[in-house]
């Protein structure tokens, strides 16, 4: 019988991973295939590996500069090209990637008419707010706290907006300034392992759509040794209820003349658990 311990598999192994936002943050190519065949848009390579694009309107600025202090993405948005930003958001170097990508996928599927099938009476109008998403998975709110936030039913996942005044121009310079934040870790207010900030006049669809994969309670693949140490005590893992082909070993059965005389046993149709608090055998 298969040892249930996930040590006990290739590192490299991918499972599943729960919840999605404390699973590392995995591969980024989607987020950049998105960007690449986004019609239009323009993409440069600095430093050999910062990579920066721009939108056809020359409003949109997305930078993903490897060696900045936060890492990541950032995107900014000007009215004026030219001019002091609109908006700012940055999602840090350790953010999951599918939560970046459901910001970066809807701001390109909308920009080109200035989000209008995104706003009241579009076509993809949704009316689904950052705060209803929370309340649907049951993120309780933490009374009298300020900023205000919402906490993950686990307490490792915050969501928080702050309040009163303060200068526009204050939060596009300062970060931890920014209007709404997301962040993730075992105190993920104090100690964060990944943070993302929204400055107040980013377009709430959007940051409805990362807070859509935010609170998404679906497990997320990553290879095993992708899922940082630091959480390993904190998601479930269980094993993916496909397996990937080895392409060599297809290679050969196509080849093989008794193919058609092979049946293998039947998958199995979900995911077996492997094991809850797993330990590490990398550091990270």
């Amino acid at each position: 019988m298969p040892s249930p311990d996930p040590l006990a598999l290739d590192p490299i192994s991918d499972v599943l991973v729960s919840p999605g936002y404390l699973a590392g943050p995995g591969d980024s190519h989607s987020i950049f295939n998105a960007l690449d065949l986004a019609p239009g848009w323009t993409k440069a390579v600095a430093f050999g590996t910062d990579t920066y694009y721009t939108s056809p309107c020359q409003r949109v600025r997305v930078a993903n500069a490897a060696e900045s202090f936060y890492g990541g993405w950032t995107v900014s948005y000007a009215e004026d090209p030219l001019g002091v930003p609109d908006w700012i958001t940055t999602f840090d170097r350790n953010t999951p990637h599918e939560i970046v990508a459901a910001f970066t996928k809807t701001l390109v599927n909308g920009l080109h008419n200035n989000f209008a099938d995104y706003l009241s009476g579009g076509q993809h109008y949704t009316g689904i707010s950052s705060a209803s998403l929370t309340a649907r998975h049951r993120w309780e709110p933490v009374h009298g706290s300020r900023p205000f936030r919402t906490v993950s039913p686990d307490g490792h996942a915050a969501y928080q907006m702050r309040v009163g005044w303060l200068h526009e121009y204050d939060e596009l310079l300062t970060l931890e300034k920014s209007t709404w934040r997301m962040s993730v870790g075992t105190d993920p207010v104090y100690a964060p392992s990944w943070q993302a900030f929204f400055s107040r006049y980013t377009p709430q669809h959007l940051i409805a759509a990362s807070t859509a994969a935010f609170t998404d309670p679906t497990p997320v693949a990553r290879a095993l040794d992708h899922i940082p140490d630091r959480h390993r005590s904190l998601v479930s893992i269980t094993r993916e209820a496909t397996a990937r082909p080895n392409p060599l070993a297809t290679a050969a059965l196509a080849r093989s003349t008794q193919a058609q005389a092979i049946h293998a046993p039947p998958r199995p149709t979900a995911p077996t658990t492997i094991a809850m608090h797993a330990g590490s055998r990398r550091q990270r």
